[in-house]
């Protein structure tokens, strides 16, 4: 499995290329530090959808030696991994310009990217080539733009809810929110495995 997870970095040589000079021009631009953790969390894993999608690497995949299990697995396991990786090389280029970020930027942007994943993987596989890139950059755009409004509206809304969670303390408001996207993450990945089992290539 280690080797399918290993696969995604030596098919997109050329686009981790562009992966530096891309979260550059974020922190630059003076994007915020959560958006820029979000973005180079989607970079890889993304990518590799999207290539996997033109070339059907799919049936390639199936004729190997590997489970639907472990292919799903390594899809979710390369994920995080990825992500692990991006977000150490985009706090190393806020260091190094001086640029300022805390631990609260990383674990939102890795949070966003988890729950961002755990809603579009499946989609890889319910949906026909052709249509999944296009879907989920549009679901991207939406996050990124709409998704704070969002917030703040439903925040204003249900405000004896967002009351109760500002009175917490801000290890169970961590702990809990960790345990909930663990949780999302997990479900999905369960979902994608039960729709890959039932796929015809």
């Amino acid at each position: 499995m280690f080797h399918l997870i290993k696969r995604d970095v030596i098919l997109q040589k050329k686009q981790l290329l562009i992966f530096i000079p891309f979260i550059l021009f974020f922190i630059f631009m003076d994007v915020h530090p959560v958006l820029t953790f979000l973005v180079a969390s989607v970079f890889i894993p993304f990518n590799t959808y999207a290539y996997d999608e033109m070339a059907e690497t799919n049936i390639l995949l199936n004729s190997l030696p590997y489970t639907r299990n472990e292919i799903i697995a390594a899809r979710y396991l390369g994920a995080v991994f990825y992500m692990v990786i991006a977000i150490g090389l985009t706090s190393a280029a806020f260091f190094s310009f001086g640029k300022l970020f805390s631990i609260t930027d990383i674990a939102l942007g890795s949070g966003l990217f988890l729950l961002f994943a755990a809603c579009t993987f499946p989609l890889f596989y319910i949906l026909k080539p052709g249509y999944i890139t296009t879907v989920v950059l549009i679901g991207f755009i939406l996050l990124s733009t709409m998704g704070p409004p969002v917030f703040l509206y439903l925040a204003e809304q249900f405000s004896a809810i967002t009351d109760f969670i500002m009175n917490l303390s801000i290890p169970i408001v961590y702990t809990g929110s960790t345990v909930l996207i663990m949780l999302i993450y997990l479900l999905s990945w369960g979902l994608s495995t039960a729709i890959y089992q039932r796929k015809v290539f």
